[in-house]
């Protein structure tokens, strides 16, 4: 089995040539910068819809509407995070994304926004399993809402066993009766509105992980993972003392 180095073996130049090829190669990241720019400000423009729905969340500071959850501030980001009722442990996945949230807290909340993560899974349950992963952000049950299936990232068991739920507006499958996403909203005159919402691949961008390894050689590796890219992912408490997850041991499941 070939690895993504060996399959995009590069040739070895001199300086000059390499330096060639990398002013060469700016041009392009520059377009997409550009690119991701406009995307940005489109963004930004699209139309808000009121919340309508009076929501309740448990957390650490007991019982919260919507609103609260902005702790007086104009903006909120809601992280969407596989964790149901009755789980053992959340996502993997999800958990790769949340070792990253600790460090967004001090400078979020400079720009008038505030970062909350939102599961399924019981109060009880998803602070055991934020004990045992070392997390300190702040993390609220819906349990028992509607929020998390009004946000189309929790499904009912016939929901999720149908041609086609409707996740990512629509354009792929859930991947089960629980799904990852992020939603903005914006308190404005004492009226929560729904700004924007992404699910799945719409999510990589947060994976500052993955944006390094972009940065290398090999890159992801991910092209011979099964059952999916992310196999290769574990809880960091149960990745084998910081040695590389066996690949091959991987495919041959």
């Amino acid at each position: 089995m070939s690895t993504t180095m060996e399959r995009n073996a590069a040739r070895v130049v001199s300086h000059e040539e390499w330096l060639a090829a990398s002013k060469n190669f700016l041009k392009k990241e520059k377009e997409f910068t550009r690119q991701r720019d406009e995307i940005s400000q489109l963004r930004r423009e699209l139309p808000w819809e009121k919340v309508e729905k009076k929501y309740v969340f448990e957390g650490p500071n007991g019982t919260e509407t919507l609103a609260d959850l902005f702790e007086g501030r104009g903006q909120l980001i809601a992280y969407h995070f596989m964790f149901g009722p009755g789980w053992k442990e959340g996502c993997p996945s999800c958990s790769f994304l949340a070792d990253a949230f600790d460090a967004i807290h001090p400078h979020i909340t400079q720009r008038d926004t505030t970062f909350v993560v939102v599961s399924r899974a019981t109060l009880p349950e998803i602070e055991a399993f934020k004990k045992r992963m070392g997390w300190k952000f702040k993390w609220v049950s819906s349990n028992g809402t509607d929020f998390n299936y009004d946000y189309r990232v929790s499904f009912t068991k016939e929901q999720a066993s149908s041609a086609n739920p409707f996740y990512n507006f629509g354009t792929i499958p859930a991947y089960g009766e629980e799904a990852p996403g992020a939603s903005a909203f914006v308190n404005k005159d004492g009226e929560v509105f729904h700004t924007y919402s992404t699910y799945a691949r719409g999510l990589d961008i947060l994976l500052p992980m993955y944006n390094w390894l972009d940065l290398t050689a090999k890159g992801r590796d991910e092209a011979e993972m099964k059952p999916h890219a992310m196999a290769w992912v574990r809880h960091h408490d149960r990745y084998s003392d910081g040695k590389m997850v066996d690949l091959k041991k991987l495919v041959a499941k």
